[in-house]
């Protein structure tokens, strides 16, 4: 369990379908709160771990928890999209075992200031790192044709032509600044407010813009595009996406990297987690884990 009441995702298929191919180095490329790691590293005995976060805040906390590991944990503040320059600082030319959750930390989703999300009112921001556009940049400059084109996208939202219309009616009233209120926003441009919907209505939209500020499937692209390089004669790629749109590059990505002869598929179909993991974290609820290995 990570810091207050956090929990690392599928972390049991995590360990044991990689621990046992660990024999030089582990590379997590989203090391987050060090949930993964610190499960990866117990349960190896001399692997040095590369971990590799935007986020500094996460970084500081997860060098704290993971110290009692000493000189097998070296930790870089980097994009995952830049991993062939985080192995070259490392000294590393090749990985045993390379892991990606791609899940937004929970610490992140909590803190209102971050603006991630509409359960806690705040800025609209959701920058891992804070540079470039924010969500409020976006929401209030964009035109009505783009905004709703990345809705649609990057949220799969079929109602995204009328929320953008909403949202580019309501800024000529002044700038949209908080996330409450553009899921008051979006709610309202619903029909029905969503009142039949599984989840907030406002959910698909919010991810859609997180993932136009991060740049998150370009970058999911491009660490896809050198994964296979990367890794060691018998080492393994695992892969930890939340939605759909993820999930199709990892299983295009592992699938044409398998009909290269480069690499086997571990996983056929994702894993997914328990029952019991659900009730104690319902955010492991739409986690999938893909696996490949590297074969030549």
């Amino acid at each position: 369990m990570d810091d207050a009441g956090h929990f690392p995702v599928l972390t049991q298929f995590v360990v044991e379908i990689l621990a046992p191919v660990a024999k030089g180095s582990m590379i997590d490329c989203t090391v987050g709160l060090g949930g993964h790691a610190e499960a990866l590293l117990e349960a190896t005995g001399a692997a040095l771990l590369v971990g590799i976060d935007l986020d500094e805040s996460n970084l500081l906390k997860t060098k704290e928890r993971l110290a009692r590991f000493g000189s097998r944990v070296r930790l870089f503040e980097a994009n995952f999209a830049d991993i062939g320059e985080v192995m070259a600082q490392a000294d590393l030319q090749q990985a045993d075992v390379v892991l990606a959750d791609l899940g937004v930390s929970s610490t992140q989703l909590d803190q209102g200031e971050r603006g991630f999300s509409f359960q806690v009112d705040g800025p609209l921001d959701m920058r891992m790192r804070r540079e470039g556009p924010s969500a409020a940049d976006l929401v209030n400059h964009m035109d009505e044709k783009r905004l709703a084109d990345i809705i649609f996208q990057f949220g799969e939202e079929r109602c995204s032509r009328r929320i953008a219309r909403a949202i580019v009616e309501r800024r000529k009233a002044g700038r949209i600044e908080r996330t409450g209120e553009l899921a008051d926003l979006v709610r309202s441009a619903i029909p029905g407010g969503g009142a039949r919907e599984a989840i907030h209505p406002a959910t698909r939209t919010f991810q859609a813009l997180r993932i136009a500020v991060n740049r998150e499937l370009e970058s999911l692209q491009r660490l896809l595009d050198v994964l296979p390089r990367l890794l060691s004669v018998g080492g393994r790629a695992a892969i930890i996406s939340f939605h759909s749109l993820e999930d199709r590059l990892v299983k295009q990505a592992f699938a044409a990297a398998s009909q290269a002869g480069t690499c086997r598929l571990v996983t056929r179909k994702p894993l997914v987690a328990t029952p019991e993991e659900v009730r104690r974290n319902p955010r492991s609820r739409s986690a999938k884990l893909r696996v490949m290995e590297r074969i030549g």
